[in-house]
């Protein structure tokens, strides 16, 4: 499972100035947060994901020479504001590597629910970093492309490959990348991811990342913690140690999720509905049932298990998450160019 090199750049005399990328969202066994560079979104401590097999984004880039400024579709409608802004920062980048000034036409169509904790920022700028890297000629490797995934969204980075990946935190641009990491075939997990609230959040990411870092007395303990979990991690993958996995991942997310609520003022993603779904978890290890949860910055659940259980878990968690969707993922494939055929 997992480590199959990323071939998606197009040798820039290949390039036709339009290309479409899909990528996948990822989720963090072993968290990301807290930043050590907010230009250069370099993080605090290395992460560790799977990438999903469902929720893609498709992103088409097309360049428009005769064009004053670059126009953002996304799911149909134009954007405007910040969505818009930092689509056209990151092309910006793109332009600056390429030597070239030409503006763009950037078409999304995202199925994440966007700003719930579901990673939809991860998805979109990996699809954008590989679709706009073709368009614009650039030749780059899947370490460079990472970093400039990286560049877009933090998470983005990781959602280039395949399976599981850790992202290197780094000390500067050319040190902060992803990439694949070895995972037993005989792991065979699912995620069962559970909508409790699909709005956008109250407080960003971004804003409860930097309280965190400030003014939370267990932000260092577990940014310390976190590095062993990392190593634990890896050591469990490569065993194919789901339970381990589990266990390893529920610790590193509950424990980042107690730093925001001892942030001053705290930050509480957790809801009602939230601590519901995972009493319901609870339920089911009483029950024999491995499972374990994971939640990024939101109030949605995701529970780890094994494939054989996932319908019965999905299950229960739905009954659990006051109407809330429920999907079951498995681990998804890595960002990749689409041919003409495949649009």
């Amino acid at each position: 499972m997992g480590a199959e090199p990323l071939t998606t750049t197009l040798p820039r005399e290949r390039a036709t100035g339009t290309a479409t990328a899909v990528a996948h969202p990822n989720i963090a066994l072993i968290k990301y947060w807290g930043k050590s560079d907010e230009t250069l979104f370099l993080p605090r401590t290395d992460s560790l994901s799977m990438t999903l097999d469902i929720f893609p984004t498709t992103t088409r880039v097309r360049l428009a020479p005769a064009a004053g400024e670059d126009t953002v579709v996304f799911n149909g409608e134009h954007a405007t504001g910040e969505p818009a802004h930092r689509i056209t920062a990151f092309l910006d980048l793109v332009r600056e590597r390429a030597g070239s000034t030409d503006r763009a036409v950037v078409d999304t169509v995202n199925t994440v629910p966007t700003g719930a904790g579901l990673a939809s920022s991860a998805s979109g700028f990996a699809a954008l970093a590989v679709a706009a890297s073709a368009a614009y000629g650039l030749d780059g490797d899947p370490r460079a492309l990472s970093r400039l995934a990286r560049r877009g969204s933090g998470s983005a980075s990781r959602s280039l490959f395949a399976d599981f990946a850790v992202w290197h935190a780094g000390t500067d641009d050319l040190s902060s990348y992803a990439e694949p990491v070895e995972a037993s075939a005989d792991l065979d997990p699912a995620l069962v991811v559970a909508v409790v609230n699909a709005g956008p959040k109250e407080v960003s990411s971004r804003t409860a990342m930097r309280r965190t870092m400030d003014t939370s007395p267990l932000y260092e303990p577990w940014a310390l913690s976190s590095a062993a979990d990392l190593s634990d991690m890896r050591a469990a993958l490569v065993r194919g140690d789901l339970a381990a996995v589990g266990e390893i991942a529920e610790r590193n997310a509950l424990g980042m999720h107690a730093t925001m609520l001892a942030a001053r003022p705290a930050v509480r993603y957790l809801s009602p509905a939230s601590l519901t779904v995972l009493d319901s978890v609870l339920e089911l290890r009483r029950a024999g049932v491995l499972a374990h949860v994971t939640m990024d910055a939101g109030p949605n659940v995701k529970v780890l298990c094994r494939r054989a259980d996932a319908d019965r878990v999905a299950a229960t968690v739905r009954a659990a998450a006051q109407g809330g969707a429920v999907h079951i993922a498995g681990p998804g494939p890595g960002a990749r160019l689409l041919i003409e055929d495949e649009r």
